[in-house]
């Protein structure tokens, strides 16, 4: 194994026992095999206990939408969060327009543009009417080009900042919102973003020769070689903006 799917399976490892210890007791997570035996477990064993997050997405600017994820992560509740971060922090997207729902649906958080809505993490049948009334978000084209756009997280403003990269190569819209997904809640959950913090978003085609270390990482099976692993989106130490 070369030093770069080490370095990957090391970190998916991490991330696997912060969020469910137990399964560091029953699969090897220093290899692959193990974390795809601990996924598969995982994946088997989802029931009406799993705790889920539905999101609807009206409009998407990825910039926009990654600030309004940040906000929706800072109000939540510690244990209501510390619960979805044990399901590692499953999200559906649903395609819809918040503003005709909110008088049916209660949602934890909606951009202020109604752009987007989240709902309150809870147990996946809370969720089962919404689910049934909209279709999954469907967005099988690439991100579309951007440059690098500085994203201000609401809050009173701080000196943090880092970087927030989303790997585009063979990515869909739709991966690319599961993936930034994945990386923002968690670390809004684990304490690596705060309120009024700033992020760059930057899109690349490969998170490789980035030269800030990364704090955060969003590893998966690359689909075209499932013997190994990639990176699709990482949030780096703290770094000026520039």
């Amino acid at each position: 194994m070369s030093p770069l799917q080490e370095d990957l399976v090391d970190r998916a490892g991490r991330r696997v026992r912060h969020a469910r210890p137990d399964l560091a007791e029953r699969f090897d997570l220093s290899t692959l095999a193990g974390l795809l035996d601990a996924q598969q477990s995982v994946a088997a064993a989802a029931s009406a206990e799993e705790t889920l997050v539905v999101a609807v997405i009206h409009h998407l600017e990825l910039a926009e939408w990654a600030g309004a994820t940040c906000a929706f992560a800072f109000g939540l509740d510690p244990v209501a969060g510390a619960r979805w971060r044990r399901s590692f922090t499953r999200t559906v997207f649903l395609a819809g327009n918040p503003a005709n729902l909110r008088e049916r649906f209660r949602f934890a958080h909606v951009a202020g543009d109604s752009t987007a809505a989240w709902t309150t993490p809870g147990p996946g049948p809370n969720a089962s009417t919404l689910r049934r009334l909209l279709k999954l978000f469907d967005a099988p084209a690439g991100p579309p080009a951007r440059p690098d756009t500085l994203v201000r997280l609401p809050g009173r403003p701080t000196t943090g900042h880092r970087d927030l990269y989303l790997a585009t190569e063979g990515c869909s819209l739709a991966d690319a919102l599961v993936h930034l997904n994945h990386v923002l809640v968690e670390a809004v959950l684990d304490g690596l973003i705060a309120p009024g913090d700033s992020l760059t978003l930057r899109q690349v085609p490969r998170l490789i020769g980035i030269a800030t270390p990364f704090a955060a990482l969003r590893v998966v099976t690359d689909p075209h070689r499932p013997d190994r692993l990639k990176a699709a989106a990482g949030l780096t130490e703290e770094t000026p903006v520039g």
